[in-house]
C-alpha cells in the first residue's frame, strides 16, 4: 500500500467515526420530538389539532395548551353549548354528563374539554328599512353584547341592506365596532343571506381556531344573491357556528320575509351548532344579546373515533344529563361530511 492511500483511508475512517459519534448524541433527541410533535388531524369540517387556545380542562383531561395531544387515530370534534331552561350557561358538568352517538351507534368520548377562552366573532348588523322602528333596541343590544365580551376577541363587523359591506376588522377592539355599527342609520331592502356568506369568508383568515357569526335582525330577506338552499349546503362544511338575536314583533301587515324570518335564522343557526334566541318584545333585546355574549364564550369539546371514512354525511346526536333534575338544552352542530379513506 502507498503512503497516499494510507493517508486516504485513514481519512476515511476518521470521517465515519465522527458520523457515528453525532449520530449517537442525536438520536435521542430525534426520539424525543417525534414522541411528542404527533398532531391529530380532526375531522367533521376542520383540519387543525384540536384547539390549543383553551385555558382550563375538566375530568382527568391534561391541558394541551402548550403541545399538541398526542394520540394515533382520527378525530371528530363536537362543540356543545348546553344551557338551562333560563337559556343561561351551564359550566359546571363533566364527561359523565355526555353521551355522543353517530347515527345510531353510541361512541366512546376520548377527547373532552370545557372552555371559556376567546375566539373570533363576525358581528352582523341589519340596516335594512325593515328594522327602522326597531334601530334604538338593536343598537342597545349591540352595546349589551360588547359589555360581555372577553377583551381578547377579535371582531369583523359587517352591516348589511341592499348589499353586505365590511366595515371593520378584523380587530380586538369592541369599541372600535360598537361605534360603526351604531352609527349607521337603516334603509334600504335586505340581503341577510349574503352577508352571512361575507362573513364565513372573512373569518377564513381569523386568528382563533373558534369562530362565530352572530346575527341582530328580523330575519327577513329580500335581495340576497344567494338562496338559503345554497347558504345551507355551505354551512355544513364550515367549522363557523352561527348565532342570531331575533326581533319577531307581531304586526297584521307584516312581509312574507318577515314572516319566515324566524324560520330562515333557525335553519341556519341550527346546523352550524348555534341557535337563534327569538325576542316577540324590543324591550328584551338587549338582556338576549348579553345573554348570547355570555353562552357562546362557554362551551365543552367532545371527540370520539369515527367509523371508517366514506365521504357520506354523518348524523350526530349528544345527549346531556345534569346533575339534578333541572332539563337542560345542547345546541351542537347535528354532523359532518367524513373523509374517504
Amino acid at each position: 500500500m502507498t503512503h497516499n492511500n494510507a493517508t486516504s483511508w485513514k481519512g476515511v475512517r476518521l470521517a465515519l467515526a465522527y458520523f457515528f459519534l453525532a449520530f449517537s448524541i442525536l438520536l435521542p433527541f430525534a426520539r424525543a420530538q417525534s414522541s411528542e410533535d404527533v398532531h391529530v388531524v380532526p375531522r367533521g369540517g376542520s383540519d387543525h389539532a384540536p384547539p390549543t387556545n383553551f385555558p382550563r380542562t375538566t375530568d382527568s383531561t391534561p391541558n394541551t395548551s402548550l403541545r399538541p395531544i398526542r394520540v394515533d387515530v382520527d378525530l371528530v370534534l363536537v362543540p356543545v353549548v348546553v344551557t338551562d331552561a333560563l337559556n343561561r350557561p351551564v359550566v359546571n358538568l363533566t364527561k359523565r354528563n355526555f353521551a355522543l352517538y353517530e347515527g345510531e351507534k353510541a361512541h366512546e368520548i376520548r377527547y373532552f374539554m370545557s372552555e371559556e377562552g376567546p375566539l373570533s366573532i363576525a358581528v352582523l348588523f341589519d340596516a335594512s328599512r325593515s328594522m327602522s322602528g326597531k334601530i334604538d333596541m338593536e343598537r342597545a343590544a349591540i352595546h349589551e353584547f360588547f359589555q360581555n365580551a372577553n377583551p381578547e376577541d377579535e371582531y369583523f363587523a359587517i352591516n348589511f341592506s341592499n348589499r353586505p359591506r365590511l366595515i371593520a376588522g378584523p380587530t380586538d377592539s369592541a369599541q372600535e365596532v360598537e361605534e360603526k355599527l351604531t352609527s349607521i342609520e337603516p334603509g334600504g331592502t335586505t340581503a341577510m343571506l349574503d352577508a352571512i356568506y361575507l362573513a364565513e369568508s372573512q373569518l377564513r383568515s381569523a386568528r382563533y381556531q373558534r369562530k362565530a357569526i352572530v346575527i341582530f335582525s328580523d330575519g327577513g330577506d329580500n335581495t340576497s344573491r344567494y338562496t338559503l338552499r345554497e347558504l345551507k349546503k355551505s354551512i355544513e362544511e364550515t367549522d363557523v357556528q352561527i348565532y342570531a338575536v331575533g326581533l319577531f314583533e307581531t304586526f297584521l301587515f307584516s312581509t312574507i320575509e318577515e314572516k319566515l324570518g324566524k324560520k330562515w335564522l333557525s335553519e341556519i343557526t341550527d346546523r352550524t351548532g348555534g341557535r337563534t334566541i327569538t325576542v316577540q318584545d324590543r324591550g328584551k333585546l338587549p338582556e338576549a344579546a348579553a345573554a348570547l355574549s355570555r353562552e357562546i364564550r362557554n362551551q365543552y369539546i367532545l371527540g370520539y373515533s369515527p367509523s371508517l371514512g366514506d365521504g357520506k354525511w354523518r348524523k350526530i346526536k349528544v345527549t346531556v344529563t345534569a346533575p339534578t333534575d333541572q332539563p337542560l338544552q345542547a345546541s351542537y352542530k347535528k354532523g359532518y361530511y367524513s373523509a374517504e379513506r
